[in-house]
């Protein structure tokens, strides 16, 4: 289909465009040019930007999918319509190869790589509104992406019911610098719906027998290391479990495990580190069996005596076993309701969900890539599913929640509903400029830093960065 002339003259929210130019560096070639503009009314001088794709990765899902080039468009704050382009290779897709290796470039930057630079300037100037020229020839900075990637491979594609298409891939990042260098490798989870955002990340390492320096995808067996985690939220939601760390040494002494309940499992990290590493008895509960059936394969989650895991919608879920557990509280009044259709989730019999527990652990994103990369969705900060995550808590357990806000506001508010339903509010800031760790208390914290008889936050202390302990804040 051609293209009219005036196409690109105005800002049209979301509209995405792709189409194929001749590559005036080689005139053999072609590049393929995507054009998209930001769902948000951003002001009346729109800002235009270009981003060149890194060379041979065009077939990946962040520069290859409308969602994936919305979410670099989102993270260029400012920018009212992106530019993409990268060499277009549909016609060997088929024929590309498995393994990606990240060309050195000697010193060069991607823009010299690509050779085009100056000479893509009619064009971005042509892919620009009309409005950008009030003042004469705008300048159109050329953006180059970034990140830790040396080489990867693909391990298997596939589709979940609820999740859509997905990945799971083994790869090598950049780790330290200099003489401290050393090859690092990971394996990971991603979603087409949101391929930037990496769902769940493992370390691997080469099997016994093999150096870490002559490894090579495809020519080695790799094994999970799931002794630590390396997600960089994780570690500082583990880091929560301190503000109940006389109750779980109580319930140790016991003889008891302590109990956790995990809302999202990916690729299972954290359900197999709780059990593996701090003793808890843990029940998982993830709306797609496909990621279930890939944590299983890829990622070593093991259903077992210790970690029970359930396919189903969270918010339902954590309603249903509300409303199990105050139907066997006598005279309890229900201060919330069991929306219609939660008959979708799969809780079995209920047998073996039928306690309380010393802690809630919610890790879910929005499954809209309009909506940018945000966790919580929207739907799970309302006070009913609020009250029945304190419901099936014990009276001195506490709920911890993944959160990524789109904004302050949103963060705001999000404060102010976990502030109506729990006693207590305190936070974690990873430092990533990203995630944050809210963490909802329904009693007073009873503190226990300074107990040397306590053997499980001896033991935490051991797993989980100290920073990370002493950054725990009352809000």
């Amino acid at each position: 289909m051609a293209l009219e002339r005036n196409t690109f003259e105005t800002i049209t929210p979301s509209r995405f465009i792709t189409f194929t130019f001749p590559n005036p560096s080689n005139s053999s070639s072609l590049l393929r040019v995507a054009v998209l503009d930001s769902p948000l009314q951003l002001t009346d001088s729109p800002r235009v930007a270009a981003m060149l794709v890194p060379i041979h990765r065009e077939s990946d899902w962040i520069f290859s999918t409308e969602s994936g080039h919305l979410q670099l468009l989102l993270s260029s704050p400012g920018i009212s319509r992106l530019i993409l382009i990268g060499s277009d290779r549909s016609a060997d897709a088929h024929h590309s190869p498995p393994i990606y290796h990240r060309p050195d470039q000697n010193g060069t930057s991607c823009n010299e790589e690509l050779g085009v630079s100056e000479k893509l300037k009619p064009l971005l100037l042509a892919l620009s509104p009309k409005c950008c020229f009030k003042f004469g020839i705008p300048e159109i900075p050329i953006l180059c992406y970034e990140d830790n990637v040396v080489s990867s491979v693909v391990l298997e594609r596939c589709v979940g019911s609820l999740v859509g298409e997905m990945v799971v891939e083994d790869v090598e990042i950049e780790s330290g610098a200099g003489e401290v260098s050393k090859r690092e490798f990971r394996r990971r989870l991603r979603f087409k719906r949101m391929p930037n955002l990496v769902q769940t990340e493992v370390r691997i390492v080469p099997k016994t027998g093999f150096g870490f320096d002559c490894v090579e995808f495809g020519e080695i067996e790799f094994r999970l290391d799931n002794s630590v985690l390396v997600h960089p939220y994780l570690v500082p939601m583990v880091a929560s479990l301190s503000l109940v760390a006389s109750c779980v040494e109580e319930q140790i002494r016991s003889g008891f495990r302590p109990k956790a309940l995990c809302l999202g499992v990916g690729g299972g990290a954290l359900l197999g580190f709780l059990s593996a590493h701090l003793s808890f008895q843990v029940v998982g509960v993830e709306a797609d069996g496909e990621v279930l059936r890939v944590a299983r394969k890829y990622f070593g989650l093991e259903d077992g005596e210790h970690i029970n895991v359930h396919v189903g919608d969270a918010i339902k879920f954590i309603e249903k076993l509300a409303f199990r557990v105050n139907e066997r509280t006598a005279g309890s009044i229900f201060a919330y309701e069991v929306e219609d259709g939660s008959e979708s989730c799969d809780m079995g019999d209920g047998n073996d969900v039928h306690t309380k527990f010393d802690v809630v652990l919610a890790d879910l994103d929005s499954s809209d890539a309009g909506d940018g990369i945000i966790a919580p969705p929207f739907e799970f900060v309302r006070k009913h599913v609020l009250l029945a995550a304190k419901s099936v808590l014990c009276d001195n357990g506490i709920f911890a929640i993944n959160v990524i806000p789109p904004n302050r506001s949103f963060y705001t508010t999000m404060i102010h509903e976990f502030r109506e339903v729990f006693h207590e509010l305190y936070e974690i800031d990873v430092g990533n400029g990203e995630n944050f760790i809210l963490i909802a208390v329904v009693s007073p914290v009873a503190s226990a830093t300074s107990d040397c008889e306590n053997s499980f936050l001896n033991k935490l202390r051991m797993v989980v960065s100290g920073a990370y302990l002493n950054s725990i804040k009352k809000i």
